[in-house]
């Protein structure tokens, strides 16, 4: 194996009904989770894990354990529905709720 190739860990894991590919210091925005900033959370719905160039698909005992970082509002997203011809506007706008979390283990 060439030495510049490198055999990383990383998991799949569902995060509030999304799926992530995380690996160790990852920092992510995920949504809006419960718990303070500086709050140690864990996930246990890992979906695959790769580690030495092993892969373990479905059912597995890892876990992921994440701290929470902050809380924040994402970019504003503008919905704007028009109909032609008929005086028909309407704008609205949209911050999602997100938290930003740092991947510390994966065991």
């Amino acid at each position: 194996m060439p030495k510049y190739f490198r055999i990383i860990m990383f998991a799949i894991v569902n995060i509030a009904g999304q799926q992530f590919r995380v690996k160790q210091n990852d920092e992510l925005f995920v949504h809006r989770l419960q718990g303070a900033a500086g709050d140690k959370v864990e996930f246990s719905e890992v979906l695959m894990v790769s580690k030495d160039g092993n892969i373990t698909v479905g059912n597995t005992s890892a876990k992921v354990q994440a701290e929470i970082i902050d809380h924040l509002k994402g970019d504003k997203v503008i919905v704007f529905k028009k109909k032609r011809r008929k005086g028909y506007q309407k704008m609205n706008g949209h911050r999602q709720c997100l938290t930003k979390i740092r991947i510390n283990e994966i065991a």
